[in-house]
């Protein structure tokens, strides 16, 4: 672990396309171009020799590190002090927009605020994860990095006509980049990292830097403005929205599960997944975050998004219905998974995985999760027309002959096909929702059959998802093992949060898979998965406890989890995917089904707090 950041050690860039992470001693160490799910650029994250970095410190053996957001947007601060002076970076990536690019950029701005610092800036890109080499040609006005398939990362200088500092290069090993940069106290002098840049390096002026960092606050800070929450947890909230916003794929609307690949869920262990892509659920999540802030512009782009992966039922030529469970972020679904063998992975914790194996899983619960969103999207004025209708029933008419059939579930195990009740729920939501929005815009349907579906469903789940034993709804037919996925059950209506069927699951989940304030998905021991080792605490599952608490009316219980919770955010509000025993961060990061959760439970905390 020495030779690695804490995961939580980061900060997280973006420009809507792609996303870059920062540490806290100022090292760009993931960056993936032209967008979420490319190669990456800077990989040093899962391989601190063969990854690649841009790194900007002091050249002081000994500082102090502290790093922040400016308040209200994405641009990054991170901050170093030592006796001698104190100087920051800033960093932020220009907004793309919704048109594709391969042009982004990555500005970093070096300032001293106190005294006088020296600075160590290095870049060293690694191309294709490290898989293709480079040259370095060096020119007037900064640099250009060429792959063998010339793909080109050009490096501009910002400074004024008559300063040549940026351009003293000590270093030039292994084509990469290595200088010094003293400054005086109100002295800055940066760079910028620019792919399939249109012309050779050139000089920025400061003034035109201004004008970038101009623009970009007024973009964030505007974007943020179309927030309606007022409650109790103001800044966490709309950080945890500023986050989403930046894993959100602009062109297509879709949202990323996280910017990163294979950070392990146990140091180590072989939990290492590419989480690049959209899965159907977390992105139908996203839609009741954002519609309950009131960013109605993001939750209409989504439900684009997801009218095209339902028409194009991409899923149909195999046994798996017509929804994939995740696609990348262009709507494509070609994921397969590969090993990346020549990197020792994050803190030595192999295989390195990039595309995802479980794409082709059957996880009948996408189905409930994709018309919940559409009908609760309905609910707030965003309409289906008649051939996202005519797709959707083509899907319902699938999920009629096939709801009863074994799956993979919700947390893409491994380790064989099982009856789970998650799935069965979330099955009778996708019917529930669909009658309730053929009624209510008396459009065709097949109601009978989805009458019937749903009543069968909901008299399944009743016996056999049900332990006497346990007093509690189980994870998968036939066993009593709990599953933290069933707090949902009372949050999509299948149950009421007073039902006593309900509070027993409730106090069963609670002494077995709660601990102190957090929440495990399930036992491995108990239902294996397929796969080696343990993980940590989920902390999806720890806000969707607080949420079903609150439902629950157990509202100081769920007010002390909630807090409690805050406590395990990094230093600036961000939460990667689980906690460790220790309390570090595990797995990709941040994770947006994470944020998610805390905006629903916050949400619904305030609420039930404000009736009380």
């Amino acid at each position: 672990m020495e030779d690695y950041p804490l995961i939580e050690n980061h900060g997280l860039l973006g420009d809507l396309q792609t996303a870059a992470l920062v540490t806290t001693d100022g090292t760009v160490d993931w960056l993936c171009l032209p967008r979420f799910d490319s190669p990456s650029v800077f990989g040093a994250l899962l391989d601190k020799d063969k990854g690649g970095h841009c790194t900007v410190r002091p050249m002081s053996a000994t500082y102090a590190t502290k790093q922040l957001y400016l308040p209200d947007t994405a641009i990054l601060v991170t901050r170093f002090m030592t006796e001698a002076g104190a100087g920051e970076v800033l960093d932020f990536m220009p907004v793309t927009g919704r048109t594709v690019t391969g042009r982004h950029q990555l500005v970093r701005m070096v300032r001293c605020v106190r005294g006088s610092m020296t600075f160590d800036i290095e870049i060293a890109p690694r191309f294709d994860y490290g898989r293709r080499s480079h040259r370095l040609h060096l020119s007037e006005h900064g640099a250009v990095f060429e792959a063998d398939d010339d793909t080109r990362l050009t490096v501009h200088g910002i400074r004024e006509p008559e300063d040549e500092r940026l351009l003293n290069v000590l270093m030039d090993r292994q084509d990469d980049l290595h200088f010094t940069l003293t400054l005086q106290a109100g002295e800055q002098r940066g760079l910028v990292l620019e792919s399939e840049a249109e012309g050779p390096p050139r000089q920025i002026r400061l003034a035109e830097y201004e004008q970038l960092l101009d623009r970009s606050r007024t973009f964030w800070r505007s974007w943020l403005g179309q927030s309606q929450y007022s409650g109790r947890w103001r800044e966490t909230v709309e950080r945890s929205a500023i986050t989403l916003k930046l894993m959100t794929y602009a062109p297509s609307g879709a949202l990323v599960a996280a910017p990163t690949a294979a950070l392990p869920e146990q140091l180590g262990g072989e939990r290492n997944w590419d989480y690049r892509f959209t899965w159907i659920r977390d992105a139908s999540f996203s839609v009741y975050a954002l519609l309950g802030l009131g960013f109605t512009e993001e939750a209409q782009a989504f439900i684009e998004w997801l009218s095209s992966r339902v028409k194009e039922q991409a899923g149909s030529d195999g046994d798996n219905g017509p929804l994939n469970i995740m696609y990348k972020v262009d709507g494509s679904s070609d994921l397969d998974e590969q090993v990346l063998d020549h990197w020792e992975g994050y803190a030595r914790s192999a295989p390195v995985r990039i595309g995802n194996g479980a794409a082709t899983q059957l996880q009948l619960d996408i189905y409930g999760e994709a018309l919940d969103s559409i009908y609760f999207a309905h609910q707030h004025g965003i309409q289906v027309g008649h051939h996202g209708w005519a797709s959707l029933l083509t899907n319902l008419d699938w999920l009629v002959d096939h709801w009863d059939r074994a799956g993979e579930g919700l947390w893409e195990t491994r380790g064989g096909r099982k009856h789970f009740t998650y799935g069965r729920v979330m099955s009778w939501v996708a019917f529930d929702r669909a009658l309730r929005l053929a009624e209510a815009n008396g459009r065709p349907a097949s109601t009978v059959r989805w009458h019937r579906a749903r009543d069968g469903i909901y008299g399944q789940i009743m016996t056999k998802g049900w332990s006497e034993g346990r007093q509690a709804f189980v994870q998968h037919y036939g066993s009593d093992v709990l599953d933290s996925s069933l707090l949902r059950m009372a949050t999509v209506g299948f149950l009421t949060p007073q039902d006593p069927m309900w509070t027993t699951t409730l106090d069963a989940m609670e002494q077995e898979l709660v601990s102190d304030s957090l929440v495990y998905r399930y036992d491995p021991e108990a239902s294996p998965d397929g796969l080696r080792g343990s993980e940590g605490t989920f902390s999806l599952c720890t806000f969707m406890y607080v949420d079903a608490l609150a439902r629950a009316g157990r509202l100081d219980r769920a007010r002390l989890v909630f807090e409690k919770m805050m406590g395990y955010a990094n230093h600036l509000g961000l939460y990667s995917e689980e906690i460790d025993p220790t309390g570090r961060q595990l797995g990709n990061f941040p994770q947006a089904f994470t944020h998610l959760a805390l905006i629903d439970a916050a949400i619904t905390l305030d609420a039930a707090l404000d009736r009380r």
